[in-house]
Order: C-alpha cells, then structure tokens, then sequence
C-alpha cells in the first residue's frame, strides 16, 4: 500500500511583472508570470524587518489564457499550485534547477480596473462596469457584482424576489 503525500503551495502576494502568454508547437497555452510575497517582523533589538520572497508561476491551458486576460502588474493574487523542480542547461553551458509553482486555481483581489488608471477615469465609468467590480476566480464562479440575466423579460419582470429575513439568529449559522 503507497502511503500518501501531498504537494500544495497556497500564496497571497502582489504580481511582479505582467503575464507572459505563449504558446507551444502544440497549441498548447502557457503562460508565466512572476509573484511576490512580503514578511515582516520584528528583532530582539525592537527593530522592524521586511523581507520579500519571489516565486516564478506557470499556468497552462484554459488557466493560462485566464492568466493573460486577468492579470496585470501590481494586482493582488490569491494562488494555489503546486511546487515543481525544473532542471535545464543554461546558454552557457551549465546545468541550472529552478523552482516553479505549476497554478491549479487564482482569485484577484480588488476591483477589476488596472491598477494604473486614475481616478478621473473612474468617476467617468458607466454605472454597468461598476457593477462588474469585484472578485474574479479562475473557477468560473458567480464573482461579487455578477448577476445572471435571463433571456426572457417578461418571466424576469414578473418573478418575485424572495423576501430577505432579517431576524437571523447568530446561533442558527453553523459555522
């Protein structure tokens, strides 16, 4: 019997450059990009610290192309993967092992503007793309802003909200 194990990175960190999407002979997508995560901490001495970590992501397939569209320099990821050793021989010659975390699934953080626009922009954009402002996942879920639209109006007009209750016990939650 084969015992099990498990390879699983979980990161939360700011995008170091934007995505590079490629694609193979194949067809296959692959797109990588570069990802950092910040520690800080304070010494015996009392004085405060801060390191940063970069880790280099790969994503491939569907998850690539997602990667290209969504992702830009400066935005806030969410990641989980896994670790992957890579070696290879370099231009020169020598032989060189880089470590890359292969993305199964992203979340963005923040609204979906590039961090570089400014806020004239902002106040100028239609209330429609407001409401598109929100959390993207790479798992297609409904993000926070979306909302189905139904193709028929007049089901749509004559359906009925259901009434929201607003006396919710906190103990009735079951988490």
């Amino acid at each position: 019997m084969a015992s099990r194990s498990l390879n699983k990175v979980v990161l939360i960190g700011n995008l170091t450059r934007d995505p590079e999407l490629k694609y193979t002979p194949a067809g296959v997508a692959v797109c990588t990009f570069g990802v950092a995560t910040n520690r800080s901490w304070t010494t015996a001495d009392g004085s405060r610290k801060d390191e940063a970590q970069y880790h280099r992501i790969v994503a491939w397939q569907k998850l690539a192309e997602l990667c290209g569209k969504l992702l830009v320099k400066g935005r806030k990821v969410y990641l989980e993967g896994r670790l992957m050793y890579r070696t290879f021989t370099g231009r020169d010659g020598v032989q060189r092992t880089i470590a890359e975390i292969v993305l199964d699934d992203f979340i963005v953080f923040g609204d979906m503007r590039k961090p570089s626009e400014t806020a004239e922009e902002i106040k100028t954009e239609e209330p429609a793309e407001k409401s598109k402002a929100g959390v993207a996942s790479a798992t297609g879920g409904i993000s926070e802003g979306e909302i189905p639209v139904e193709e028929n109006t007049d089901t749509a007009k004559n359906s009925r909200k259901p009434e929201v209750n607003e006396d919710i016990n906190p103990d009735d939650i079951p988490f």
